[in-house]
């Protein structure tokens, strides 16, 4: 079977969206993403997306020492493709988000392509008791929240990584953002194969309706033809289902507790193991191969870990 055949599994491990109390799964401190990171790659993850946390509370870390304390370890002990965030959390601003793919000059990073409203205060209904005082603050401040990436911070991220090296998962969390994404391909800021991560199920961006994976799918098809590779991921509990769409269209997909704390109805994910074992079945089951690291790196086109600087 080609490359083209077989499919990436990104693993998103902690992200910056749930919280410590949430789940007592979510990674925290460096060690804890270092071994959920390991266990996700043997798992059958070839891209793991990576943020950093303050190991004393849980929250968002966007800066380079923050992750210089997991990325080195992560090189030795795995040849999985390393893909920072430039998200950071929607409360940042652009100069702290870049930073760490500044530093570090991964093979992926991470650019979201377009501002939205990023509600996640309607977890407030879920969840009552906090064990940090940010975390309520941080999902009630939502209501009042844009995440800005305006054409300008956009092509501030570019520029300031253009010579690193760096491929970028293009973060489309609506229709709109592909249009942004085609303009900066037309505008030559990008270039192909461009790998496109549909995002659906955030307040704010998209649904997870099949019609609006399909429309997702048939606008970047028209947009960018042969020239992309397409993933998604879908939030909270329709991240399997989103993702078994996906798969029977020719994409790929990202799991991971930064996009779903769940497993089943129910039922808390114990791992980002967990969820790229559970996706692993439904792309075998579909008669496709999955994608080792390298093959990754062929299909698109990075540069390889020896050109990182972590």
């Amino acid at each position: 079977m080609s490359n083209s055949r077989k499919v990436i599994i990104t693993c998103a491990i902690t992200g910056a969206i749930h919280t410590p109390s949430m789940s007592a799964h979510l990674p925290v401190a460096p060690e804890e993403i270092i071994a959920e990171a390991l266990g996700a790659a043997e798992a059958g993850a070839s891209i793991l997306h990576l943020h950093a946390r303050h190991p004393s509370d849980g929250r968002p870390d966007q800066t380079p020492e923050g992750f210089g304390k997991f990325l080195p370890q992560l090189k030795q002990q795995t040849g999985v493709v390393i893909n920072l965030t430039t998200g950071g959390s929607p409360y940042m601003r652009v100069e702290e988000r870049v930073k760490p793919a500044v530093a570090f000059k991964p093979e992926v990073a991470s650019l979201n392509m377009g501002s939205i409203n990023f509600g996640l205060y309607h977890l407030l209904d879920r969840y009552r008791e906090f064990a940090h005082d940010w975390e309520r603050e941080h999902l009630e401040n939502s209501r009042d929240l844009v995440f800005r990436n305006s054409f300008k911070d956009i092509e501030y991220i570019l520029r300031t990584c253009a010579e690193n090296g760096t491929r970028f998962e293009f973060e489309c969390y609506d229709i709109a953002h592909l249009y942004n994404l085609a303009h900066f391909l037309e505008r030559g800021l990008v270039r192909p194969p461009l790998f496109v991560q549909s995002v659906f199920g955030i307040l704010g961006g998209i649904g997870t309706h099949a019609e609006d994976i399909l429309h997702m799918k048939r606008t970047a098809d028209r947009l960018f033809g042969d020239q992309y590779r397409w993933s998604v991921l879908g939030a909270g509990s329709s991240q399997m289902r989103v993702a078994a769409s996906a798969l029977a269209m020719g994409g790929n997909v990202r799991v991971g507790l930064e996009d779903s704390l769940w497993i089943g109805p129910g039922r808390l994910a114990t791992s980002n193991a967990e969820q790229v074992i559970k996706v692993r079945k439904i792309i075998t089951g579909l008669g496709l191969d999955v994608a080792t690291p390298d093959d990754a790196r062929e299909i698109l086109a990075l540069k390889g870990a020896d050109k990182t600087e972590f």
